[in-house]
């Protein structure tokens, strides 16, 4: 299942990504870098609403992940979804509102829109908070699908969704009206679509319980240490990956705060290659503790961890090093690239960073541990905070970006350590050498290797073979350089070359 899932994951989430990636130069294009700008703020908005949720899809993911370990009963489960989703539509109600009565402030005196009219941007606001409403009770379904490990369903569903979201906002924007008002406007439609597809197919996987599910305040106290914690986890999170944007769009003119946006959708969609590793790990980790196999569990942590690094690390490497190629082949525009590639380029960095931190925090919350995270964040954020306003002022988006790195370069190098203090006690420098290192620096090597001898090509066929051969050398020296990668390489490759392995 394991396997099944991580290969629906990329294919569903990978495919996601391309909807949300490859529109991205006609949405500039049709709308103008300002109001991109919007769209990177909408993103910034859903981002700081999820807090709202007060833990409970987190806690949610886990229980239906407990469910399939036998943890729960049909009835109990159905009365926790019930509950929460009654807590959801109301804060989803209250978000609607609250952004609709602030749209006209936003408006005027947060952004500084220097061609957009105010009453536009304020139209916008409160077109976004509708879809924004929606989307937050999306996420009691996609939690519930995840945690039951139908994740090939819930893929197939999604890469669905995310085209027909895609390609009609393109449709809308060339044939109909290319204004933000018709962006917004169809992205509510297709989340209403979305909305009463994922409840539909949630509640037809759950087994029928005594009677149908009901608000259960037993229920809810049930996850509430869990999710108390990951409120605090949350929140704190937040602080730390949306403070520079919500600053820089106070800070920046809104068509500067555009292409930072660009640089963090680019930067960001390393996290598509993370997340479906870590959302078909997680189910596994919290099964694996349920019955406190920690051998199994060990062994699946290491897996996901080099899994980690091998794909997104050769990934961030090549973005790093060719993002001005990456970005001129994407946009067709030689100065959006020269704009955007040195922050692409830090921001990348900065995100692996905090990917490979990524498979050791779901074991963290496997165990229902919840504190470690919370007080690293806690002192994080009292770092971020005033680095960026520092920072800010004087050195612009760059400065942001370089604040983001050395954050998350604390956590790899200081705050790991104490993890290990307490579980996996034995598995620190197998995580660093093995998992790490050994295929972070080889494909790092290999990248550079390519960089130096490879003249930097002015062609479009040129710029994609130059990538594409980057790309598959440093993936290949990746994979072989770390153990678990590398064994299952050659289970994959010894049928198909058997005189190979003879010779040797």
């Amino acid at each position: 299942m394991l396997k099944r899932n991580l290969i629906a994951n990329y294919l569903g989430q990978g495919w996601t990504a391309l909807m949300g990636l490859a529109f991205v130069p006609l949405y500039i294009q049709y709308l103008g870098i300002e109001a991109y700008g919007l769209i990177g703020l909408f993103a910034v908005l859903q981002a700081w609403l999820s807090l709202l949720d007060m833990g409970m899809t987190p806690a949610l993911n886990r229980e239906m992940a407990r469910f399939t370990g036998g943890a729960h009963s049909a009835q109990s489960i159905r009365d926790l979804l019930r509950s929460i989703e009654w807590i959801a539509g109301g804060i989803a109600l209250l978000i609607a509102l609250g952004i609709w009565a602030a749209s006209g402030w936003l408006a005027s005196d947060w952004l500084r829109a220097e061609k957009l009219p105010t009453e536009v941007v304020a139209q916008a606001f409160a077109i976004m908070g509708v879809v924004t409403a929606l989307r937050f009770v999306e996420g009691v379904y996609r939690s519930a699908m995840v945690g039951l490990q139908r994740q090939v369903l819930f893929n197939g569903i999604n890469a669905s969704l995310a085209t027909v979201r895609g390609l009609g906002a393109v449709a809308l924007l060339v044939w109909v009206s290319p204004t933000i008002e018709a962006f917004f406007l169809w992205q509510g439609l297709v989340s209403i679509i979305t909305l009463a597809l994922l409840a539909g197919v949630t509640y037809y996987l759950l087994p029928t319980g005594d009677r149908g599910g009901r608000f259960s305040v037993q229920a809810l106290r049930g996850i509430g240490h869990f999710a108390g914690g990951m409120v605090g986890i949350t929140f704190l999170a937040l602080l730390l990956t949306q403070v520079d944007k919500i600053l820089l769009s106070k800070l920046l003119p809104l068509s500067e705060f555009g292409y930072y946006t660009l640089a963090a959708v680019v930067a960001g969609a390393l996290y598509m290659l993370i997340g479906p590793i870590t959302q078909a790990w997680y189910p596994r980790l919290c099964e694996l503790h349920a019955r406190a196999d920690f051998a199994a569990l060990a062994d699946t942590y290491h897996k996901g961890a080099q899994l980690v690094t091998v794909i997104a690390g050769s990934a961030a490497v090549v973005v790093m090093l060719f993002s001005e190629t990456l970005l001129h082949l994407w946009t067709q525009n030689a100065d959006l690239a020269a704009r955007t590639a040195p922050l692409v380029s830090l921001l990348t960095l900065g995100n692996l960073l905090n990917g490979l931190m990524w498979i050791p925090y779901q074991t963290q919350l496997a165990h229902g541990w919840t504190g470690l995270t919370v007080q690293i964040n806690i002192v994080s954020v009292l770092v971020i905070v005033p680095a960026i306003l520092w920072t800010t002022p004087r050195y612009g988006a760059i400065g942001a970006a370089w604040v983001w790195v050395s954050l998350n370069a604390g956590y790899v190098f200081i705050g790991i350590h104490f993890m290990y203090r307490r579980i996996l006690s034995t598995e620190k420098w197998p995580w660093y050498s093995r998992d790490v290192l050994a295929p972070l620096v080889l494909g790092l090597v290999a990248a550079s290797g390519i960089k130096w001898v490879v003249p930097n090509p002015t062609g479009n066929l040129e710029q994609l073979a130059l990538l594409a051969l980057a790309a598959i050398t440093t993936l290949s020296v990746s994979a072989m350089a770390g153990g678990h990668t590398r064994q299952q390489l050659q289970q994959r490759l010894r049928p198909l070359f058997p005189a190979c392995w003879r010779a040797s």
